[in-house]
């Protein structure tokens, strides 16, 4: 039980065995829980402990680097002078997003999506058919489900 009328920190273990921590009475509570950091015990309200979020953040950006580097550049992998003018070309007479319309709302497309990812394979590329015009948003999740972000399977659903 969380006692309000105490000065300082306050914690609490609730039955479903959550930790409740409020710093202050009248801030919200948040619920405290283990860094992510493998083997840390270090309970925190945020993702990592401080001892271990600059390693974490390393991780992250070598991990980054590595996939960055087998994907090549946006020029190497076909987006050049020719694709941007397609691009533009393609999202003057498609002006939004798919998904924004299937929910309802009328949002500009700034992408223009390859339905089925090309790989490489510059038939499927070029194919207007395999294209389809997106918000920023939209296209994020896509891919991140398509290319294994945000916790996801390369080529998850």
């Amino acid at each position: 039980m969380i006692h309000g009328d105490r000065p300082g920190p306050q914690v609490a273990l609730l039955s479903c065995g959550l930790i409740y921590f409020r710093q202050e009475k009248d801030m919200p509570d948040k619920p405290l829980h283990f860094c992510r950091y493998p083997g840390c015990g270090e309970l925190v309200s945020g993702q990592y402990c401080v001892e271990h979020q600059a390693k974490a953040e390393a991780d992250e950006q070598t991990r980054r680097q590595r996939y960055d580097k087998g994907r090549g550049t946006a020029q190497e992998r076909g987006y050049d002078s020719r694709w941007r003018k397609a691009r533009r070309a393609y999202l003057l007479h498609h002006p939004l997003c798919v998904e924004c319309e299937k929910e309802g709302k009328l949002t500009p497309a700034t992408v223009v999506d390859h339905i089925t990812p090309h790989r490489g394979d510059k038939k499927l590329f070029w194919d207007k058919t395999n294209w389809q015009p997106l918000c920023k948003e939209h296209h994020d999740i896509k891919t991140a489900k398509e290319d294994g972000g945000f916790g996801n399977r390369r080529g998850g659903g």
